[in-house]
């Protein structure tokens, strides 16, 4: 699968963009120059087969074959009004960011997120009453980062997760049972490693680019709490976090294979008996691997510890300063409320994703058997995404943090400190604001 595709690293909690890409990174603001980039051009009124007012609706570029003309083919079929697909190339969180601030932006667009900005700055519009009926199908995990004061402000469209794949002949060989905790997990690491295999594999990095808030999570934590403080400046996150040093001091941990964490090359070609990866690899590991293989949660951590696994969805969003609001809201219920066939298809016929409605995920014939079964299970029990306040220098300072222990051995006690010092100086900002 390209690295531009639909999420790279969602929950979400860290890194970027792209399907998978937006598992893992905060959003950011837009530079001057992209008003320019974006410009006049629009799209409206251009390729749409509907008769009543002309929508343009933006998408990132997705690396998926066939994406861009399936969603051209939904707009198509939507009769109440003209709409046109933009694909947009470049970065499109800027793009759009920027966009949303002029009167040549698109009437409905995909977004990770909105932001708290967009969302206080009055650049989106309430989408609430356009989803109300089926609220409750949707996946909570994903649906929560787009609901601000009570209101719902983007309507999620698929979801991409990560989790821990293991090679079920490798486990057997060592006698080692798939982990349920992070202790077991260091233990199978390590006795899992040879001299020509590794035990894990949690990207180059030894994984503090894709592990975020997961560890967190795993312990029972969050990264902030329903009352609007930082949820993991407790002694557990120091102690998950502690356990990924151990791995990488144990030389447990696969590092400086030739493709990253989102590629599960090192996995398929032996290089680790297991791997943290996402449901986009399943089709590869099962052409390369047969029934070799199995998929877990990242697993719990401490008495109150829980199993975690980081989701993430871009959502399908209506901008305030379209001059056809209630025809955009109209459309994006059409399309990601109504039209379930297309939401499917969306899903599973071009990569390989969840549907954001639970029923959906249930249903979907490609996801019915196997490890993708299991990924929509695991999904729906134990899927937890970065909450709606939790900002790029968040993510920002929780990465450095566990940069520092994984590699350098510094004190995570003291790193988890400085880490949610800085998330609650955000918090405190962006709450401020509100």
């Amino acid at each position: 699968m390209s690295e531009s595709t639909r999420s790279d690293r969602a929950s979400l909690p860290l890194p970027h963009l792209g399907r998978r890409g937006l598992l893992a990174a905060g959003g950011g603001l837009a530079a001057a120059g992209l008003l320019t980039a974006c410009g006049s051009n629009t799209g409206r009124g251009s390729g749409g087969a509907g008769s009543g007012p002309a929508l343009s609706q933006w998408y990132h570029q997705y690396g998926e074959a066939g994406t861009e003309q399936a969603v051209k083919r939904y707009a198509a079929a939507y009769k109440p009004a003209d709409v046109t697909v933009q694909w947009r190339p470049g970065n499109y969180d800027q793009q759009t960011a920027a966009a949303l601030l002029t009167s040549n932006g698109p009437d409905v667009f995909e977004v990770n997120g909105p932001t708290l900005d967009q969302i206080q700055g009055g650049q989106v519009v309430d989408l609430t009453a356009e989803i109300e009926a089926v609220r409750s199908d949707f996946n909570q995990a994903v649906l929560a980062p787009k609901i601000f004061d009570g209101k719902v402000w983007a309507v999620p469209q698929v979801i991409d997760m990560q989790m821990l794949f293991y090679r079920k002949s490798l486990l057997k060989k060592a006698g080692v049972n798939p982990p349920q905790t992070l202790d077991e997990l260091v233990d199978a690491a390590g006795r899992l490693t040879t001299k020509d295999v590794k035990g894990l594999f949690l990207g180059n990095d030894g994984g503090a680019g894709v592990m975020g808030g997961t560890p967190l999570f795993a312990a029972g934590l969050e990264l902030v709490t329903a009352q609007g403080t930082v949820g993991f400046d407790d002694p557990a996150a120091a102690t998950a976090l502690g356990k990924l040093h151990t791995l990488y001091k144990n030389k447990s941990l696969l590092l400086g294979a030739p493709a990253d964490w989102s590629d599960p090359s090192a996995f398929t070609q032996g290089l680790t008996a297991m791997q943290w990866c996402g449901l986009w690899a399943v089709p590869q590991v099962q052409k390369a691997l047969g029934d070799d293989f199995g998929v877990l949660p990242f697993p719990r951590d401490g008495a109150s510890g829980r199993p975690a696994v980081p989701v993430g969805a871009y959502g399908s969003a209506v901008s305030a300063r379209s001059k056809h609001v209630a025809a955009g809201k109209a459309f994006v219920k059409w399309l990601w409320v109504d039209r379930t066939d297309f939401q499917e298809d969306f899903s599973t016929s071009y990569g390989f994703h969840i549907p954001a409605r639970i029923s959906l995920a249930k249903r979907a014939a490609k996801l019915r058997t196997g490890a993708a079964a299991e990924a929509v299970r695991l999904t729906t029990e134990y899927g937890h995404a970065n909450p709606l306040l939790w900002t790029s220098a968040s993510t920002s300072a929780l990465m450095d943090a566990t940069n520092r222990i994984i590699k350098d051995g510094a004190s995570p006690a003291a790193q988890v400190k400085a880490a949610a010092a800085t998330a609650a100086a955000e918090l405190k900002r962006v709450q401020k604001q509100s």
